[in-house]
């Protein structure tokens, strides 16, 4: 009886011993990064949206009711300047590109002719 006790005392500590060692450790780990983007290629310089020129302006009102300009570019390009402006139309983002006169400019055929 007394070899059965001690049998049973010792399988009971082996099992707890075990379990201890299962048990997983609480590991939270927290990383704090940013990262910056860099836009290559692109030669337009962040300007104050008050620069804007009123035709450009005026095109905006006309052509995108109740768009307000979030952000706004400058290139000169050819001794003229080409205008890159973030609207928020409705919610939406979009990006749209004009010349000083308020000429509405697709930057993407721009692109591939310059790719030709």
């Amino acid at each position: 009886m007394k070899k059965l006790v001690l049998t049973f005392a010792a399988l009971g500590l082996f099992i707890t011993t075990t379990q201890a060692q299962v048990a997983e450790a609480n590991t939270d780990v927290y990383v704090d990064s940013q990262t910056e983007v860099a836009v290559v290629g692109d030669d337009f310089e962040e300007i104050d949206v008050t620069e804007i020129p009123a035709a450009v302006n005026e095109a905006i009102t006309r052509d995108f009711d109740g768009a307000t300009v979030q952000e706004a570019w400058v290139k000169e390009k050819d001794d003229k300047k080409v205008y890159k402006i973030k609207l928020n139309v409705s919610g939406e983002e979009k990006k749209v590109y004009a010349d000083e006169e308020g000429n509405w400019i697709d930057m993407k055929d721009k692109k591939d002719k310059d790719r030709s």
